[in-house]
């Protein structure tokens, strides 16, 4: 076999023992008892120490040395294996495993202390992360911005400068928008209980009604809804409450998007570098622009009405009109999963500034839950009433995922775009999903950005389904006009 058919036989391995990885992880949040989190953590750091030494192989970069690609995607499997590779190597193996082991001991203590609202309890762990997350960004930075080498895990080619250049061009207009929407009357709000078994029957449809495959996945109960696998092993979690069912339905919506792009990438490049979302914040553009644009849309709230209706008989929306405004209402409060579209970047921001700030060694972890309240209350003008309501909430830094908050709103940028372009792709598009049939966006999504997975680069891939470079502008527009219209602006 040439150089390059022996990398990429290791490549599909390594991918391999990294979708088992996934599995475990998948297992932890969903079915694993209480009590196997200690064990747990050691297997997550033997797979990780098996994997780091599988990414770190000498022999990778002799391949990489000797191989040559004739086509485009060979070009772009070479590229990625190489990025990796050179990152990889730059972590000492003893520092991958120690993070593997904290980290999957620190997601447990987290939703201890989140379920007895003690930060207190959280805080020793949470230095111990951030303490090794510093040394592995220092490690890869190697004399540059340490939370630039954080972000280049989840949205390569890209710097926090740039992202906070991007966030200073959004914060104006989206806090002008806010303080507007909320000084108008509120929509009426949902009436009455909401079976939860009902509910995850609902999620389900919902799931089929954007395009999931449920022969390669399916949709489980867990505390944070998220999406795990590639390929023909897509997994996605949401969540259930008596009182508020939008939680559910949506949640599920959002890991469809990122489940869809996953189950819609090109089958070649399967348990390999292209075989995977090129970018997290790629990802979220799908999870969004199916949650938001698709799923919050007059035409598509107007069949979710008649299918609740259905489901949970009157719940005190007169007709489908309300039930829009009931869906799209902006209102306070503390949890970014559950804001609204026009206050969650503003949520994303937050926690950008300060996990910036922890990484660079400007904010010590003694201080998170002080600097957090206060920037709360300076940003959204009311106090943070409860751990879990604040700095407890997410999951994300007690695994390590610092760089990660900013991919979020990244999506949205993307999403913004893609949507302007999806509009005239699909003409008919408000009439398809006025009867439930989000088939014509699916299917432009799938075949103009799900299809390439890691082939292009995130801003390239963007910029050729769109026909624009990435910016805020399109969503920024899509904002003010939608809510302005809702609201009587």
């Amino acid at each position: 076999m040439s150089a390059f058919d022996d990398l990429m036989a290791f490549q599909r391995e390594t991918s391999a023992l990294g979708q088992i990885a996934g599995r475990l992880g998948w297992d932890q949040e969903t079915m694993m008892p209480r009590g196997a989190a200690p064990q747990r953590a050691e297997e997550m750091a033997a797979i990780e120490a098996v994997l780091h030494a599988r990414k770190s192989d000498p022999r990778v970069a002799e391949w990489l040395d000797q191989a040559d690609a004739s086509d485009a995607s060979g070009r772009a499997q070479l590229r990625e294996i190489r990025r990796s590779y050179e990152r990889t190597i730059k972590v000492p193996a003893d520092l991958a495993k120690a993070l593997a082991r904290v980290t999957s001991a620190a997601q447990g203590k987290w939703a201890q202390a989140r379920a007895d609202e003690d930060v207190s309890a959280f805080l020793p762990v949470l230095e111990e992360v951030v303490a090794l997350k510093r040394e592995e960004g220092a490690a890869l930075a190697q004399g540059g911005d340490v939370y630039d080498a954080m972000v280049e895990d989840y949205e390569p080619y890209t710097t926090g400068a740039q992202i906070a250049e991007i966030f200073d061009q959004m914060r104006p207009r989206l806090v002008a928008l806010r303080a507007t929407v909320l000084d108008q009357p509120a929509p009426k709000a949902l009436e009455g209980s909401f079976d939860e078994t009902e509910q995850m029957r609902l999620s389900q449809k919902l799931a089929r009604a954007f395009g999931y495959d449920l022969n390669r996945g399916r949709v489980d109960k867990a505390v944070h809804p998220f999406s795990s696998g590639s390929g023909s092993d897509v997994r996605i979690t949401t969540r259930t409450s008596a009182t508020d069912p939008f939680n559910c339905f949506y949640s599920t919506i959002h890991e469809v998007g990122h489940a869809a792009y996953e189950q819609g990438i090109n089958p070649d490049y399967a348990l390999t570098p292209l075989g995977q979302g090129v970018s997290m914040g790629v990802h979220e553009s799908q999870s969004r622009i199916y949650e938001n644009q698709l799923g919050r849309s007059r035409a598509f709230t107007g069949w979710l009405f008649t299918q609740m209706r259905d489901a949970f008989g009157d719940f005190g929306i007169a007709d489908a009109d309300a039930f829009y405004a009931t869906v799209n209402h902006v209102q306070n409060g503390y949890i970014r999963t559950e804001a609204d579209e026009v206050q969650y970047n503003l949520h994303i921001m937050l926690r950008f500034d300060l996990e910036r700030a922890l990484m660079a060694g400007d904010l010590q972890v003694s201080d998170l839950e002080a600097a957090w309240n206060d920037r709360f209350k300076a940003d959204f003008g009311y106090a943070v009433d409860k751990p879990s309501n604040g700095c407890l909430q997410d999951v994300h830094w007690s695994v390590g995922l610092f760089g990660y908050f900013p991919t979020y709103s990244l999506g949205n940028v993307y999403a913004g775009c893609l949507y302007q372009a999806l509009r005239s792709a699909v003409p008919g598009l408000d009439g398809q999903l006025a009867e439930g049939d989000t088939s014509g966006a699916t299917t432009w999504l799938r075949e103009n950005v799900q299809q390439y997975g890691g082939l292009y680069a995130p801003r390239e891939v963007i910029a050729r389904a769109s026909g624009v470079e990435p910016g805020p502008d399109p969503l920024l527009s899509y904002l003010e006009q939608k809510f302005g219209a809702l609201y009587g602006l």
